[in-house]
């Protein structure tokens, strides 16, 4: 698969909550998505509290339809109280690389 759509997001929760998001986000039961090819969730070295997210999709139309299904945003709902203020995203196609975990 080829991934034709994707984006970079950084998220600062509230103070001490990144944890919970990071746990969320890593076990959300709609995530692995076959549409969804990469998924990368990291923290800030220098700010415990700032989330980023690597998303890869097969198109944008498949983010689109999976964020607009019930389970995404059940997701959503359950992060908003988590963050401090509003995300910020940028569009990003992965075009390779390697992870290692």
């Amino acid at each position: 698969m080829t991934v034709r759509h994707g984006f970079h997001a950084t998220m600062t929760t509230q103070p001490g909550k990144a944890d919970e998001l990071i746990d969320l986000l890593l076990n959300a039961p709609s995530l692995p998505h076959e549409d969804c090819i990469v998924f990368l969730v990291s923290r800030s070295a220098s700010d415990r509290d700032v989330v980023h997210v690597i998303e890869g999709w097969t198109s944008a139309e498949a983010h689109s339809t999976f964020f607009a299904s019930e389970q995404a945003q059940a997701l959503v709902a359950k992060l908003q109280p988590l963050l401090a203020g509003e995300s910020t995203y940028t569009d990003a196609v992965p075009v390779g690389g390697k992870a290692t975990f």
